[in-house]
């Protein structure tokens, strides 16, 4: 259905954004796209159908050239719909009406089969009771599900979503992540640049992993995030379901860590471990100080799905938790939430190690 040959594309500055980008999308494919922030996702994407002109190298879609002189915009972004993060909707309309809208003007639908047609896609995203209030009235998610409607209902060929829940809560990312796997399901050719990477896992046929404006590696869902051969890719993956914190002074930003720790809980379905997180990195930096040295914290979920803390001191040569200053209380808060404590002596530094106990969320 497109293919892409030797995309090349410079900013103004002369930076490259995409380096020689080859790839192909078939009829029926969910293609997730992850990468790093400025790696090229979105530049990508906007090329697929007219938005950005590359530089150098050709898309094609149906077989058509798209930036050849005789090539027609306004007809192939019919055929290649697109999901912004940011809400387009017209506010002075009705969620209705701004469904209606494309079909009416563009395709020259009869009013009264346009509004029987945008009626039932509203009831398809979940908002058939929502058809006649006005924008301003919907959340987020409702807003993001409106768009997706008013993209169906110009019968595009492929949908591409330029991370479409970057701009939403957890419950708001849900309801969209939700209608778009739908659209999966259905059959809908769909490019999809996320973040979201467990969105990517279950909803995508195949994935593509993107850096400094390549795409480094590209494969089955289980091949990026289980067996992922590039370093490059290994990093990007590993980096994503962790969450580091280095504390080089006594002015640490400890809100800030928490609604880290509250974050990345919440993205991994944790439920209420972030309180035992946050208990455990508040209650070992409170009696590791006066600092001899830097701290480094590190939270992960490893092979077998536990939640794992490690707390790194550098210049220590004594035991952590022989430390005089961590009294009977911290001893017991640490012991009784972790199965698993283990305490190592690296190079002039000392390493713990803290699995969380399952039955103590």
């Amino acid at each position: 259905m497109i293919r892409i040959s030797h995309l090349t594309k410079k900013a103004e500055d002369g930076h490259l954004i995409l380096r020689d980008v080859n790839l192909r999308i078939s009829p029926g494919e969910v293609l997730s796209v992850i990468g790093p922030s400025g790696c090229g996702k979105s530049t990508l994407l906007r090329c697929l159908n007219g938005l950005t002109r590359p530089d150098s190298g050709t898309v094609f879609v149906d077989g058509e050239d798209i930036f050849s002189r005789d090539a027609s915009l306004p007809l192939i972004r019919r055929k290649v719909g697109m999901v912004f993060q940011q809400f387009n909707t017209f506010r002075h309309l009705s969620v209705l009406e701004n469904v209606m809208l494309g079909p009416v003007k563009l395709l020259k639908k009869d009013r009264s089969e346009a509004e029987a047609e945008a009626r039932e896609l509203l009831r398809s995203v979940g908002l058939g009771e929502k058809a006649d209030i006005m924008p301003g009235h919907l959340s987020g998610g409702e807003l993001q599900r409106v768009e997706i409607a008013r993209c169906l209902a110009m019968n595009p060929e492929i949908i591409l979503f330029d991370e479409p829940t970057s701009a939403l809560d957890q419950v708001m990312e849900k309801e969209v992540l939700g209608v778009i796997s739908d659209l999966a399901k259905k059959g809908m050719t769909m490019v999809i640049v996320t973040h979201n990477l467990e969105f990517a896992r279950k909803v995508s046929t195949r994935v593509i992993f993107m850096h400094h404006g390549e795409i480094c590696e590209s494969g089955a869902p289980a091949d990026i995030f289980d067996h992922p051969q590039q370093t490059l890719t290994q990093i990007f993956i590993r980096s994503y379901s962790s969450l580091l914190f280095d504390i080089t002074s006594k002015g640490y930003d400890l809100y800030k860590m928490n609604a880290r720790i509250e974050w990345f809980c919440q993205r991994y379905h944790l439920g209420q471990r972030y309180f035992t997180l946050e208990l455990l990195v508040e209650e070992f930096l409170t009696k590791l100080l006066p600092f001899t040295g830097d701290i480094h914290i590190r939270i992960f979920i490893n092979e077998d799905k536990d939640v794992v803390l490690e707390i790194e001191q550098e210049n220590c040569t004594s035991d952590i938790l022989g430390n005089e200053a961590l009294d009977d209380i911290s001893l017991m808060i640490v012991r009784g939430v972790c199965s698993t404590i283990q305490e190592t002596g690296l190079e002039g530094s000392r390493l713990l190690h803290l699995v969380l106990d399952r039955q103590r969320d």
